[in-house]
């Protein structure tokens, strides 16, 4: 029955859609407004920085929670299988018509808990270049692609290594969007210090 468990309760996680929880509190349906991506970015965008990082926080908690459980409950490969799932409850959840966020900070949590010392590098690696670049989408997709490396340097097991590539490679594909505006010169930048506009993209 335990691995029943974590196949639930993983995705059941990964589906609280707390972006449109946090837009509910302020009024506003952010599947309408901004990028409409029902993620911590379209939050900092809409609603601003303090709403922006909770959500940011509650979202890679459930990855993490999600992975953390699946260990204490069973052993491998459960623990990957329940990193997978909270990332696509996120991104598909049932309680909004199955339309949720791209499972950047999910994935990270579920990294956090599959791989703490190489999600601690990658955390800094994404911070940097979030405030060097003021892309969200940029640091996103650099550290999907550096993630995998990272989880092999220091030392993760094979089956780790290639899950983690597989997420990094789910990542970017829902970047697509993100990287055509970045070729484009249309993707919008986080303005520090400020709250955008509702409509940002």
């Amino acid at each position: 029955m335990n691995p029943a468990v974590v196949i639930v309760v993983a995705y059941l996680l990964g589906s609280i859609p707390f972006a449109l929880i946090a837009g509910r509190l302020n009024g506003v349906d952010l599947r309408t407004v901004g990028s409409g991506n029902l993620g911590a970015t379209n939050v900092f965008r809409t609603l601003g920085r303090t709403w922006g990082v909770g959500v940011m926080l509650l979202d890679i908690a459930k990855g993490t929670a999600a992975v953390l459980i699946a260990e204490a409950l069973t052993s491998n490969p459960w623990p990957l299988v329940a990193g997978a799932l909270a990332i696509l409850g996120h991104v598909f959840p049932v309680w909004t018509g199955f339309r949720g966020g791209k499972g950047v900070a999910t994935g990270a949590g579920a990294l956090i808990g599959l791989v703490p010392v190489a999600s601690g590098v990658l955390l800094i690696m994404w911070v940097v270049v979030v405030i060097l670049t003021r892309y969200v989408s940029v640091a996103s997709v650099a550290a999907a692609l550096a993630a995998a490396p990272l989880a092999w340097a220091f030392g993760a097991p094979w089956p780790y290594v290639v899950f983690i590539a597989l997420i990094g490679l789910f990542v970017i594909a829902k970047h697509r969007g993100n990287i055509r505006r970045l070729m484009n010169g249309t993707e919008s930048r986080i303005q520090f210090g400020r709250k955008d506009a509702p409509g940002a993209t």
